[in-house]
């Protein structure tokens, strides 16, 4: 909400392409883990990391249209932390959901259960009572279970390898439902000692397709 009030702030003095990010400790409390006698037993403390972007990240120019920011925008930033740290997202379980601060959430889990990240769209009905009227995309990052899920984490450097990489193009005909997460990871599973990326660079549905089918 802090964020909001911020992006509201700026876009009432003309500012209104906008990438925040802020540190801060935040409370939850939790009633399945409340003791009798022990006030404080139902509430816990940790650092979150918050992003927030709106607005466009490219303003118009004689080179090239105006570009404004989507979920995707917040997505990469999101990974390249991930990235930085040592968390392989391959190795993340990622969930579709909505809530009533995001619209069509995604969030990312440790193959633990431990949740490092939520990001998504800020919803709607919530924008409008800070007099919001364009969207705004925002990440949850649980700060202290992401530096814990990389405690561990070391890195290694190896020599460059001796023949040049090879790339596969795949044409997938799926059902519309399936998402390129599910791919990358059955990708991963399937081939663990070759394989180093999966980069989806198309998505066509519509004409000379069977009803209830996309191609990848």
């Amino acid at each position: 909400f802090g964020g909001l009030e911020s992006i509201a702030y700026n876009r009432n003095r003309r500012k209104t392409d906008l990438r925040f990010y802020e540190f801060g400790n935040c409370y939850h409390y939790d009633a399945d883990v409340k003791r009798e006698g022990d006030v404080l037993s139902a509430y816990s403390e940790e650092m979150h990391l918050g992003i927030w972007m709106t607005g466009c990240k490219q303003e118009q120019h004689w080179s090239g249209p105006q570009v404004k920011f989507t979920v995707y925008d917040l997505k990469a930033a999101v990974h390249s932390i991930f990235v930085r740290l040592g968390v392989r997202i391959d190795q993340c379980v990622l969930t579709e959901g909505s809530s009533d601060l995001l619209a069509h959430d995604l969030t990312y889990t440790t193959k633990n259960g431990a949740m490092l990240a939520t990001l998504g769209q800020v919803q709607p009905g919530l924008l409008k009572s800070f007099d919001i009227d364009v969207p705004v995309f925002f990440a949850d990052v649980r700060w202290d279970v992401l530096l814990g899920a990389v405690r561990r984490h070391t890195v290694q450097f190896t020599e460059l390898p001796r023949y040049p990489e090879v790339r596969r193009d795949l044409a997938l005909l799926v059902n519309e439902h399936v998402r390129f997460e599910t791919i990358e990871q059955i990708a991963f599973a399937t081939e663990r000692k070759l394989l180093r990326t999966v980069t989806l660079f198309d998505v066509y549905e519509g004409k000379n397709l069977p009803a209830g089918k996309k191609s990848y």
